[in-house]
């Protein structure tokens, strides 16, 4: 199953273990999937001295993993195969503490804190990009905290069970019967819901405060180019996010990125990671900031769990987010009719009718891709044409069951109370409203720029970008922007990486000149 190359690989990664660790299987005999496991995890355990696996019959299919005989509260009703095999690789080295993602002192804190017993269950997809992340964090959760066990589950494997929780998007995360997660999600955002479903114990309630040269709010392109660039200025640099790379972890390919004919989201979020390491910047990530606050000459990051980071400049590169419709019952229905993602959503949907609202290149390439599955396609698109490229609309046109409707509404997601059952649209044109039949509908109308947190401080425009000058600087003087949260025209990668030079070097210039 593993060829030759990979199991070299594994050798190194796996050179450095410490413990001893054992992949103890529960398996049916004629379960038929069994195979396919075992020679798996048969062969991973084969790259070290240190691994081995135990074998067990019983009903179904599943698998823990035991450091030195202790059970690490992890679980996978799965084969770890395709996108979830980094899964099962980085719980044994997470476990072994040389994992690449562990958490700084302060999440660590955060996680042990949870209060109680919990009992994770996420249902994911062995195609799906988003669901190794949600995996991998709650892996991690369960390795630092000894009352929380997680259990990946591959819902293809146990439909009855998706079937019966009503699983229509992947991840979903359950706590019994209760749904606490759907969607792609970062280690703070999981870490946050956790916070917020079952309390922490009480702290000493004494913040911590960092001092720094400069701050830099987010860490996709723009924020780390922001933060590699001050920081070869001599300035000490902190980079405060949820994640590093941000929206860049949702992209699968990247072929216009100049110099790089082609990489992924996550090899690019990796590689900026590396960057700053390499200038010594303090990355934290993990950190949800709930508050921004300024007195003139200090300005304040004030992320949960206590801390505040303090510094007389700040460059603003938090990016943007999917944009949602904003009507009665989207929230809802997410997860149950509503999703986002065509590659993670859309083979539940096979042979069903699904509608893509959004006419852009997104919008009309998810459509493309979803009516090779589906049995109709219909496109929902606000404005009186499609925005897509002209080669992207004549295929979409070509295909048999793909339909097209412009200049329409969308007024109300509908459902039964467990999944959505369609949509109340209106004609822009001659005012006439309808509803559409439908199995599901995949949202693809753009982004939103994450300025929330100083849309009060800062000047915004209508769409809700930072508005900056050609250099970057904001309203607020000691303040920059940078990316997808300005009003800089074109949203893209190597966009954003030179805005947020231009911001570090705007920020450089303002220091020496003491104008801030």
């Amino acid at each position: 199953m593993l060829d030759n190359s990979l199991k070299e690989q594994l050798l190194q990664i796996f050179q450095g273990l410490e413990a001893d660790y054992v992949f103890d299987i529960t398996v049916g005999a004629a379960h038929p999937s069994r195979r396919e496991l075992l020679e798996l995890l048969e062969e991973t355990a084969s790259c070290s001295e240190r691994l081995s696996c135990r074998v067990s019959d019983g009903d179904g299919l599943q698998f823990r993993i035991l450091r030195e005989g202790d059970d690490l509260g992890i679980r996978f009703r799965a084969v770890p195969n395709g996108h979830e095999f980094s899964s099962l690789l980085l719980a044994v080295l997470n476990a072994d503490g040389k994992g690449k993602n562990l958490p700084d002192d302060m999440t660590r804190r955060r996680i042990e804190a949870l209060k109680g017993d919990i009992d994770l269950t996420t249902y994911m997809s062995l195609t799906c990009t988003n669901c190794p992340d949600v995996v991998q964090a709650l892996n991690l959760i369960a390795i630092l905290h000894p009352g929380i066990t997680h259990t990946a589950v591959d819902g293809a494997l146990y439909p009855d069970e998706a079937e019966r929780l009503k699983v229509q998007a992947v991840p979903a995360v359950f706590h019994g019967d209760e749904l606490i997660h759907i969607g792609r999600g970062t280690l703070a955002e999981l870490l946050d819901k956790l916070e917020e479903r079952f309390g922490t114990a009480g702290g000493d309630g004494v913040p911590v405060v960092r001092e720094y040269d400069l701050l830099v709010a987010g860490g996709g392109p723009a924020g780390s180019s922001a933060a590699i660039y001050a920081a070869r200025k001599g300035l000490r640099v902190a980079v405060v996010a949820e994640r590093i790379g941000g929206q860049v972890n949702e992209t699968v390919g990247i072929e216009n990125l100049i110099s790089v004919p082609y990489t992924t989201g996550a090899t690019l979020a990796g590689d900026l990671r590396k960057h700053m390491e390499a200038y010594g910047i303090d990355i934290c990530d993990n950190r949800k900031i709930e508050r921004f606050a300024s007195d003139g000459s200090t300005k304040e990051l004030h992320a949960k769990g206590g801390e505040i980071f303090r510094a007389p400049q700040l460059i603003v590169a938090t990016g943007a987010s999917w944009r949602k419709l904003g009507v009665a019952g989207e929230s809802e229905y997410t997860g149950r009719g509503v999703a986002f993602c065509p590659h993670c959503d859309g083979p539940f949907y096979a042979g069903k009718h699904v509608a893509v609202i959004g006419g852009g290149n997104s919008g009309v390439e998810a459509a493309i891709d979803l009516a090779g599955i589906c049995s109709q396609v219909t496109v929902l698109e606000f404005l009186e044409t499609l925005k897509a490229d002209q080669v992207l609309q004549d295929k979409l046109r070509s295909l048999p069951n793909a339909d097209i409707h412009t200049n329409i509404q969308t007024l109300e997601v509908l459902g039964d109370g467990s999944r959505m059952t369609g949509l109340r649209v209106k004609d822009r044109a001659t005012g006439e409203e309808r509803t559409l039949t439908l199995d599901g509908v995949f949202v693809q109308i753009g982004l939103s720029a994450n300025s929330a947190l100083f849309a009060d401080a800062l000047e915004t425009n209508r769409a809700g970008e930072i508005v900056t000058d050609k250099n970057c600087r904001t309203s607020v003087p000691g303040v920059y922007g940078a990316g997808d949260v300005t009003d800089v025209r074109y949203k893209q990668i190597v966009i954003a990486m030179g805005e947020g030079a231009k911001a570090a070097l705007s920020a450089s210039e303002d220091r020496i000149k003491g104008v801030l």
